[in-house]
């Protein structure tokens, strides 16, 4: 079978692999697969409850961590190549320090009031979670804002992205000062901590329909994106100067994918707070099974980054319950030891 069939096969793979693991996260949570009895069982207020519990909180968790894991994916796929690194990851330009000093000024506006961000793990009824929607939005528009305005500070201090290295060694400095100016805010407001934590830690318990429709609304334009600015990734991994010398803008070129990696990680990083590893492994993962171009790359890369982080979900949810563990702790776990694997090869460095 040739790259390109193992290709097609590894896509339909993932995607069925997609759609079971969304199937079966109707039934993981708290009250396990008895919840679901009342679905086709139980009448009145008993079914009500239930609807409400798979339709209103499970389906788009499940669907929402699959869009945050894919546009991670892709994300992780754009960031490798533009940076010809595979070790380059969706926060190299410092959208995670940007997000992080943004949910934690807002924390020390509000005083702390934050904290229901991760109070999933405390384990909120319906009503509760349903009340504090609107400290959600305002967490998750400040990060938003924050990966942002970090990327643009990056690109600033880079003069642009005419210099792959200038923007990679920018990326870094915006990093360790945004992070350093997160600490001192969270020594300022101790209150703002353990908020703060649930962010740092990531968590998909607070995904509704809103967050999970805005999430995939995004992926399909930054996929569309990607996959029109492969060609340049592809001269890109042949050199500057060869890339140059095809013809290609590189300059506009560049900070088209720059545009489609702030807007996949920042988008991800707002709704699910801090997920490591999902987007450094993923395109791994992939270039594991099957060698393509950019183009391809990107798209499997996504949906297995999708894969990657439902199945985290899954496991988040289901190891302890009733309690969950933070998901952004197991992609940690998982994600560094197969990076771990991999430097023992020797097939990365």
């Amino acid at each position: 079978m040739g790259s390109i069939g193992r290709s097609g096969a590894l896509g339909l793979g993932l995607a069925l692999l997609g759609l079971a693991l969304v199937l079966l996260g109707l039934g993981v949570g708290s009250t396990g697969l008895e919840s679901l009895r009342p679905l086709w069982w139980g009448d009145g207020v008993e079914a009500a409850m239930a609807r409400q519990i798979v339709w209103d909180i499970r389906l788009p968790r499940t669907l929402g961590a699959w869009a945050a894991g894919a546009l991670l994916g892709l994300a992780g796929a754009v960031a490798q190549g533009l940076f010809r690194n595979p070790l380059a990851d969706p926060y190299l330009l410092g959208s995670a320090s940007g997000a992080s000093l943004g949910v934690a000024a807002a924390l020390a506006l509000m005083g702390g009031a934050g904290g229901m961000l991760g109070a999933s793990q405390a384990g909120l009824s319906v009503s509760v979670y349903s009340a504090h929607w609107l400290v959600r939005l305002g967490l998750t528009g400040a990060a938003f804002v924050g990966a942002v305005a970090a990327v643009l500070l990056t690109l600033a201090l880079a003069r642009g992205v005419q210099h792959t290295l200038r923007l990679l060694l920018a990326g870094v400095v915006v990093g360790v000062v945004l992070g350093a100016c997160t600490s001192l805010i969270l020594l300022i407001s101790p209150d703002s901590l353990q908020a703060m934590q649930g962010f740092l830690l990531g968590s998909t318990g607070f995904v509704g329909w809103t967050s999970c429709l805005l999430l995939l609304a995004v992926w399909l334009p930054c996929l569309a994106a990607a996959g029109l600015l492969s060609r340049t990734l592809d001269a890109l991994a042949l050199g500057e100067a060869t890339a140059a010398s095809l013809g290609l803008r590189l300059p506009p070129l560049r900070a088209a994918l720059v545009a489609v990696l702030a807007l996949a990680t920042g988008t991800a990083v707002a709704q699910t707070g801090l997920i490591a590893f999902v987007g450094l492994a993923a395109p791994h993962l992939v270039r594991a099974v099957v060698s393509v171009p950019h183009g391809r790359l990107m798209a499997l890369a996504s949906l297995m980054g999708g894969a990657l982080l439902a199945a985290a979900d899954l496991l988040a949810r289901g190891l302890l319950a009733p309690q969950e563990l933070p998901v952004g702790v197991l992609t940690a776990v998982l994600g560094g030891g197969y990076l771990l694997w991999l430097m023992h090869r020797r097939t990365v460095l």
